[in-house]
């Protein structure tokens, strides 16, 4: 029956199935049914005009799709690598590497807690007193790696 139906629609089948494919995509976003809905519309066109059977439909239309998906991934898609104008946003502590802090609470055998700002960091480092000025060397996490700063 619905061997029947496909057949029976000859390239509308294409059109069809390319509108399917471009409803799905409004229900599950991504880009990629787009490029196949559009490729399944394409071959409609062709098998319209030319009916070349199914066998190089199919082909044309997994050549197509896998064209234009690459195509959109390698020239169309949004570059989302752009300069930022605070590139350390979601970075917190490594934003504070080079910086130099006051300590206000001990380093004790390697570790201890600063104060930056409104926010209580961990430290680690060499065993330090409090009020020792200190650079933040790396981080680790989000455990800073001080130095005592001469």
């Amino acid at each position: 029956m619905l061997q029947n139906l496909v057949v029976e629609l000859g390239a509308w089948r294409w059109f069809v199935f390319g509108l399917l494919l471009l409803m799905a995509e409004l229900v599950a976003p991504g880009t990629v049914l787009l490029w196949l809905g559009l490729a399944a519309i394409v071959v409609g066109v062709i098998a319209f005009f030319l009916d070349p059977g199914w066998q190089v439909e199919v082909v044309a239309f997994a050549a197509l799709g896998l064209a234009a998906a690459v195509a959109w991934w390698r020239f169309g898609r949004p570059n989302n690598a752009a300069e930022s104008d605070r590139p350390m946003l979601n970075r917190r502590a490594e934003r504070h590497v080079g910086k130099v802090f006051m300590l206000e609470a001990p380093i004790v055998n390697g570790d201890g807690r600063m104060r930056i700002d409104d926010t209580t960091w961990r430290v680690s480092g060499p065993d330090l007193p409090a009020g020792a000025r200190v650079r933040v060397a790396g981080a680790d996490g989000i455990t800073l790696l001080v130095v005592a700063e001469a």
